[in-house]
Parts: C-alpha cells; sequence; structure tokens
C-alpha cells in the first residue's frame, strides 16, 4: 500500500461526470502502462473539477453563454500547479487556450457518431409529427429540424445517466447521445441505433480525447508523448481550425468531420444550420497531404466560406 504521506506523482484534473471520470481512469490507466514508476497504487491521482457548465444545469449551454462552461475552471487548476494534466472531451475545449497552456497530446478517436435512443420508435423517420426529441446540444436540435420540421425538439440536460432516467420517465420520445460515450462507459447496448455520419453530422471533435499541459512542463509532455494519436490529431485540428475560423460556441450549430480516405488523403465536412433548422450551408475539402499545418489551412478555408455564405446573422436566427 502506498504511504499516504508520500505525494502522487503524476496529478489528472478532470470533470466529475461517469463519462469524464472514465476518460480520466482511460489516462491514467494508458500511462500507467507506459511507464512502470506510475504504477504503483497513488502514483497517479485523480482531482475533480466542478465547472460552469456542471453547476448550471437549469438552462441550455447557449443560454448560459461564453466558451470553457467545462473547462475553465480546470484551467485555473493546471495554470496553478494543483493538477500536472487535465483530460477533456475535445468537444468541449476552446479553439484557443488560455495562456501558459498547451494540449500536446490527443487519443485515438472513438466512434464519431451520434446515437439515436428511443424505447418507442428505431429511428427519426418513424416518429409521428408532434413526437418530442431531448437534446442539450444545438446541433442535434438544428439538424433535427432541418431534417424533420414536423418534430419537435426540446432542450434536454444532464449526464448519461440523467438523460436515459429522463427517457425512461417519459418526458421525451427519443434523446441523443455520443456514441464514443456510450463505449467509454461500457454501455453501448444503450444505442437504439447509431446514427450515419451523413444524416447527422458530428461535433467538432466528437469521439476525441485531448491532454492539456502547462506549456513549460516538459517532463509531463514527454510522459504523454507515447499517448499520443498524430492521424487523430490531424483530423481533430482540421475540424478545429473550421470552428475557430466560425468563432463557434455553445450558441453556434457547427457541425464538423475530417475523415481520412483509403488513398490517404483527407475529406473535410463542415455545415453551419440555423438554430430553428430553416437553412443548412455544408462545404467540403480535399487534403491531398494531410498534415498539421495542411488541415489547419483547409479547415480554416471552409469555415471563412461559410462565414461568409452565411453572414452576420446567420446564426443568430
Amino acid at each position: 500500500m502506498t504511504n499516504i504521506s508520500e505525494p502522487a506523482k503524476l496529478r489528472i484534473g478532470t470533470r466529475g461526470s461517469p463519462l469524464a471520470l472514465a476518460q480520466a481512469h482511460e489516462v491514467r490507466d494508458k500511462l500507467a502502462k507506459a511507464h512502470p514508476e506510475f504504477a504503483a497504487e497513488g502514483a497517479i491521482t485523480i482531482t475533480v473539477i466542478s465547472t460552469t457548465g456542471d453547476q448550471i444545469l437549469d438552462r441550455a449551454l447557449s443560454e448560459i453563454g461564453g466558451k470553457g462552461l467545462f473547462t475553465k475552471e480546470i484551467d485555473d487548476a493546471l495554470l496553478g500547479n494543483e493538477v500536472d494534466l487535465a483530460v477533456h472531451s475535445m468537444k468541449d475545449v476552446p479553439t484557443v487556450l488560455p495562456d501558459g497552456m498547451i494540449l500536446p497530446t490527443i487519443l485515438p478517436r472513438e466512434d464519431v457518431r451520434d446515437a439515436f435512443i428511443s424505447l418507442k420508435y428505431k429511428s427519426f423517420a418513424e416518429m409521428p409529427a408532434g413526437s418530442v426529441i431531448g437534446s442539450a446540444s444545438l446541433r442535434r436540435q438544428s439538424i433535427i429540424l432541418n431534417k424533420y420540421p414536423d418534430l419537435k425538439v426540446i432542450t434536454f440536460r444532464g449526464n448519461v445517466q440523467t438523460r436515459l432516467r429522463k427517457l425512461e420517465e417519459g418526458l421525451v420520445d427519443a434523446t441523443l447521445l455520443a456514441m464514443a460515450g456510450l463505449n467509454r462507459l461500457g454501455r453501448p447496448d444503450v444505442a437504439t441505433a447509431a446514427i450515419a455520419e451523413d444524416d447527422m453530422l458530428p461535433a467538432v471533435a466528437q469521439g476525441a480525447i485531448g491532454i492539456t499541459i502547462r506549456e513549460n512542463d516538459a517532463k509531463t509532455r514527454n510522459l504523454l508523448d507515447i499517448l499520443h494519436c498524430p492521424t487523430s490529431a490531424i483530423r481533430v485540428c482540421a475540424e478545429r481550425a473550421a470552428l475557430r475560423a466560425l468563432d463557434g460556441s455553445c450558441r453556434t450549430p457547427i457541425a464538423a468531420l475530417a475523415e481520412y480516405l483509403p488513398d490517404g488523403k483527407m475529406r473535410l465536412r463542415v455545415s453551419i444550420i440555423r438554430p430553428d433548422g430553416s437553412e443548412r450551408l455544408d462545404t467540403e475539402r480535399l487534403i491531398d497531404d494531410p498534415d498539421m499545418t495542411n488541415a489547419t489551412n483547409a479547415g480554416t478555408d471552409a469555415g471563412n466560406e461559410l462565414k461568409t455564405r452565411g453572414g452576420p446573422d446567420f446564426i443568430s436566427a
């Protein structure tokens, strides 16, 4: 047993939801496997940090406003040397990091698709007019309204377990969650069906876990090198570049997906949708030689195109 007076060798910061903890445990276990000095019990500790997004559950994220709703308090702990690294769902991470912080590590990406979950229906197409779908995501809400205007969407917040309970209580007819989250929780069986990417383009960086550290912490960065997945990072980079060009936040229905093709090239698709679903704009780029620079350039170009086509009032509809 580890001596309780012995300080942890590495401190991980994370949100406290079951999914966030599963992701933090995944990182801890990978580090312990890669570096024997961290295999002992207590060598790596996990610190739960409550964020603004966790504390305010009675409003849609778009109503709370701002960026970093699920990261700011964790960022503060990292920069304050309370933790050595922070584990995030990349879809929650703002495209501009605070000064003094870097994001050197992206883990291998999970399933990017959304999960359709219903106790009554097998798909959106089966749902009669007026059926109610609960979702906290403006992207999901707007895509549904764009494709199925006869359906009704309501804001539906809470972690995976909370949303499933609300579904069982009959508050809604269906809800949506990320397949990646269900897989990481060991609950893929919860999904009635996985929604094809062509039918519901994912959120930027959906299914990706990122790790932030202090910029000057070379020791921790070296430890994390073995966990980094370059191909996942390039995909995430392209999508986040589009988001950054669009200045996307929780108020912005933006979807994006970068995928490697069999010939080694990369296809990037980006969409913006009016919140009421009345209009959707799409674009895509083919990246011949995918690397971080080319991915950034392609994403930025795609985002700028949509920003120009949509005009300043598109997102505020």
